[in-house]
């Protein structure tokens, strides 16, 4: 069961999808999605949220990971598994790959 996720997970993160809790949703799925941005101030991300709006996170270099870049509210970092973030805003939540180590 564990390979069958991490295959699903692996996929999803492939074909641009991530796991999200949206508007206080205790469960997770699938449905959201993740785009990336490469600009003069650095890497952005857009999550989309199942076609009702999106965030934009802007990667940090200092260890925080993600921070909201469309002046909203704040991102809260939280690492739950190596190489796996979460992060919260507002009442949603957004389950990101991440280099959780340091070195890779």
């Amino acid at each position: 069961l564990a390979e069958a996720e991490a295959r699903g997970s692996k996929d999803a993160a492939e074909d641009g999808r991530i796991e999200c809790a949206l508007e206080g949703a205790k469960l997770f799925d699938r449905t959201c999605t993740v785009e990336e941005m490469r600009g003069a101030d650095g890497t952005i991300l857009i999550v989309g949220k199942q076609d009702v709006g999106y965030r934009r996170l802007q990667i940090t270099t200092d260890g925080r990971g993600v921070v909201s870049a469309d002046g909203a509210l704040p991102a809260t970092v939280t690492i739950i598994d190596d190489g796996k973030i979460e992060v919260a805003i507002g009442r949603d939540r957004y389950r990101l790959p991440a280099n959780t180590g340091g070195t890779k």
